[in-house]
């Protein structure tokens, strides 16, 4: 799937699937980002996993000290360092977030918002595991998907971005249980609380999983030793 962001839904395109967005699903994006911004504190060094074009990461930078948004689409990385103007406490890279280059512990908080860790299409192990490895002992990592109670809400935004063009057409029947698949390639499910706990298990790792405003799910895992 980071491919398909990569040359199919990247910099303007991608902002149109959220300026599109109806007033219930702007609400599950302002929900998601005050449920973080609620969590950081003014001197925390914050990496945002798939950035896209600075959405998330800009309003970051209001609360931490400094936020890194990393992407694999140079297109969206061009938008958010427009957008982001002369900001110092906001940069964007173009990286893997399964490999990224930061040194051990470089980081207070990592945070993964707006299914991310199903939509790159990776495994969630990997990605959970080297998001753990640059984040400080007693820091945390903060990674969301869909709530069930969501889906009718889910499924119509995608409708309206494949009506607009931004995405090919709703493939019918292998869309449904939480899973989105379009025509052209796209394909995205969720994570249920019982997939998160038994991703945190997998990495024995003790997460929390909360529900936020009835949109989305929240793993908030602190990672273990001595701040």
């Amino acid at each position: 799937m980071t491919g398909y962001y990569d040359q199919r839904l990247a910099g303007s395109r991608l902002r149109q699937c959220y300026e599109l967005a109806s007033p219930r699903v702007r609400r599950y994006l302002e929900a998601e980002i005050e449920h973080v911004l609620g969590r950081l504190d003014p001197s925390d060094d914050v990496l945002e996993l798939g950035c896209g074009y600075g959405r998330v990461a800009l309003r970051l930078a209001d609360r931490a000290r400094r936020v890194v948004g990393i992407d694999t689409a140079a297109e969206s990385l061009r938008l958010a360092r427009t957008l982001a103007g002369s900001r110092r406490d906001c940069q964007f890279v173009r990286m893997d977030a399964l490999e990224t280059s930061f040194p051990d512990g470089a980081f207070d908080a990592v945070v993964c918002v707006q299914n991310g860790i199903c939509a790159f299409g990776v495994s969630p192990v990997e990605l959970l595991r080297e998001a753990l490895r640059v984040t400080k002992p007693g820091g945390q990592l903060l990674f969301s998907s869909y709530s069930d109670g969501f889906w009718d809400e889910r499924l119509a935004w995608f409708e309206a971005q494949a009506s607009a063009g931004l995405l090919g057409p709703i493939a019918r029947g292998e869309t449904g249980n939480g899973v989105i698949v379009c025509e052209d390639g796209f394909r995205a499910g969720a994570m249920s609380a019982a997939d998160f706990t038994a991703l945190c298990t997998a990495l024995r790792l003790r997460g929390e999983v909360v529900e936020v405003d009835g949109s989305s799910l929240f793993c908030q895992v602190v990672k273990p030793g001595a701040p």
